[in-house]
């Protein structure tokens, strides 16, 4: 078994190769792990995404269970070999369940100077260390300010290095394929990738038919990659400096079809599934930015399911269309990240007032203003709660990982076309990013989402019990036989969705205050406070369409840890670890956040003490105590960074002692 990180040195040494091999050098023995954090860092140049994502593949397929973080710079290309430029992919791999991409890194490989000095710092005392030394020259060593190798000053001498000069090996690898120098360092990383294989006895077939499919069109680099690839491999055969291969068996999970998949993969099959099943055109507005481009990209090669993408020129424009596919009966879906939110509130405006179904992707990333591009964060929750003028509702749901980015797309767009009201999906950069096995769903079993548009104006739905407004107008007089009604509300105040063109169904939208029933512009006192009210209480009746708040944990509790959106992963792992520890704590995590279940206040107030971790200065923490009056500590965290286990692991002991 391993340490809590997965740690290679805490392993018991399996029964093994403790002999010679048949050339007479030792064999090297081969250790069983329970878990892997490792963390492949370089130039952007260098293919570290590309390295981190095929190891992730692979050990998908050998049968574990994954997760990963993907960190990349904000620069489309920073200076090469300097600290901005640092790209690092880390793939956290596993025999049983895991939540997080890890803590600790068990092994780091770096391919210069400036990813040492980024990453060292997150490796565990005694773990392994693969260092590139072709990259370590005097102006490399200057670019990452450092005054003296740290491969010569002893710095280093706490961890197993395995110094490689992966430059020098891979283009002799490759000479026979005539590459120029350029082509030829372009291998690198599979050179590497190779050498992390034999480490941990991953196989190369997954790899070696992405080099083929990849490079099909041109031979040369199938080539030369598959012999990068091998020579890596075979490197680790042979190095005196690599006595121990690591094993991590398969993971116990659930049967079924899996597949890796990405939160913002997850989120384009959510849309297109809810769009699919409600037998509706999909129409995607976005302005491109990061972290949020991945789901306009994935989304345009959906065209074959009624899909329709537009890169808009800007956001305004990009939420523009997808309000006005909504008012024509289509579903229309934004996506932005940060800034984003900021350029699509007037429209976001429009659409609570007009009461058409819009969903606003918000892919969260450091702010303010341009902030941190490329580095997560949650601190859009109050801008999505309260970020227009005048009282405003719209709905927030929050995916918790990857996989559950699937589904709360989908609903997303269930709660947006029941209730005939906005939906902000506040997804995260870590999440978006970072990938973990997701069992495919069966279809046959997925809700259905019903949508009637009136075709004549007696189709315009009912006055539901406790609505006022009822079939009458705002003063009380009754509304005109056989004319439509856009504002008459049905059991849940949802008003109908008339799809423009359709005969006797012609009627007033716009952003000026609107009549109950009627839709005729208004501005009597009365009428603006009932209008505003009933948006509000439209919102509020989502509640009893959602599942409530659950617990887990023993019934003696003293501390509940509360968390929304990415930190489930890390909340979960460090209130596991408490409680295996015998601490009295629980959990509770928020997917669904305007509004909040049924139940949340009697949750909270079951608990002496409630914990809110959450990658902000305590937006969650400030609007469960304004609420719902209960003493909630915020730990919060505004680094770019998810949260380590072992951090919400020290604030959980600190709450208790």
């Amino acid at each position: 078994m391993s340490s809590p990180n997965g740690s290679p040195a805490a392993a018991a040494p399996a029964a093994g190769l403790n002999g010679t091999t048949s050339n007479g050098k030792p064999a090297r023995q081969r250790e069983t792990v329970d878990a892997v954090t490792i963390r492949f860092a370089g130039d952007s140049g260098d293919g570290m995404q590309l390295a981190g994502t095929q190891f992730t593949n692979t050990s998908a397929l050998a049968g574990n269970d994954i997760a990963t973080f993907p960190d990349f710079p904000a620069e489309i290309r920073a200076p090469a070999g300097t600290l901005a430029g640092v790209s690092g992919f880390q793939v956290h791999f596993s025999a049983s369940d895991i939540h997080t991409p890890g803590d600790a890194l068990d092994a780091l490989v770096v391919m210069n100077p400036a990813a040492l000095k980024t990453n060292l710092k997150d490796l565990r005392p005694g773990g392994i260390l693969i260092v590139n030394t072709d990259n370590f020259g005097v102006s490399d060593l200057d670019k990452a300010r450092y005054k003296v190798s740290p491969l010569e000053d002893g710095s280093l001498a706490g961890y197993r290095v395995v110094r490689t000069p992966v430059a020098k090996l891979t283009r002799e690898a490759v000479a026979e394929f005539k590459l120029s120098p350029k082509e030829a360092d372009r291998c690198k990383n599979f050179f590497a990738l190779g050498l992390v294989y034999w480490l941990y006895e991953r196989p190369l077939d997954v790899t070696l038919k992405y080099i083929r499919d990849k490079f099909a069109k041109n031979p040369q680099y199938v080539n030369a990659n598959t012999a990068a690839l091998k020579a890596g491999y075979n490197y680790g055969e042979t190095v005196e400096l690599l006595p121990v291969q690591y094993q991590v068996a398969k993971a116990r999970i659930e049967p079924g079809t899996y597949r890796k998949i990405t939160g913002n993969e997850a989120a384009v099959l959510g849309f297109v599934a809810a769009a699919q099943l409600a037998n509706k055109t999909l129409v995607y507005g976005s302005y491109p930015i990061t972290p949020a481009s991945p789901i306009l990209e994935g989304l345009a090669e959906m065209r074959r399911y009624g899909v329709k993408t537009f890169q808009a020129e800007d956001e305004i424009a990009a939420i523009g269309v997808a309000l006005g596919a909504s008012y024509g009966g289509a579903i229309g879906i934004t996506g932005t990240s940060g800034p984003g939110v900021c350029l699509k509130s007037e429209a976001i405006n429009l659409a609570v007032m007009t009461e058409l179904p819009v969903v606003i992707v918000d892919v969260q990333r450091g702010g303010p203003s341009t902030g941190l591009p490329t580095k997560t964060e949650q601190s859009d929750l109050l801008q999505a709660m309260f970020g227009r003028n005048g009282d405003s509702p719209v709905a927030i749901v929050a995916p918790q990982s990857p996989v559950d980015c699937f589904d709360m797309a989908f609903e997303a767009v269930r709660i947006a076309t029941r209730f005939m009201c906005p939906v902000f999906y506040l997804s995260d950069g870590y999440i978006a990013n970072g990938s973990e096995p997701w069992k495919l769903p069966q279809v046959d079993r997925l809700p259905r989402i019903k949508i009637d548009h009136p075709t004549e104006p007696n189709d315009a739905g009912w006055a539901g019990p406790g609505h006022e407004g009822g079939g009458e107008t705002a003063k009380g007089e009754p509304a005109a036989g056989g004319k439509f009604l856009p504002y008459r509300r049905d059991d849940v105040l949802s008003r109908p969705w008339a799809v423009p063109g359709t005969p006797g169904l012609e009627h007033r939208i716009g952003g000026i205050e609107k009549q109950d029933v009627t839709g005729n512009i208004n501005y009597e006192p009365a009428n603006h406070q009932h209008m505003t009210d009933t948006r509000w209480r439209k919102v509020e009746n989502i509640a009893g369409t959602i599942p409530d708040l659950a617990v887990t944990g023993p019934a003696d509790a003293e501390l509940l840890v509360v968390g929304w959106g990415g930190t489930y992963g890390s909340i979960t792992t460090a209130v596991e670890r408490a409680q295996r520890r015998g601490l009295k704590v629980a959990q509770a995590h928020f997917r669904y956040l305007n509004p909040m279940p049924k139940n949340t206040e009697a949750v909270l107030k079951r608990f002496r003490k409630v914990l809110v971790p959450e990658l902000n200065t305590g937006q969650l923490a400030w609007l469960l105590r304004a609420k719902y009056l209960v003493p909630a500590e915020g730990l919060c965290k505004v680094q770019g960074k998810p949260f380590l286990v072992s951090e919400i692991e020290a604030a959980i002991e600190k709450a208790l002692a």
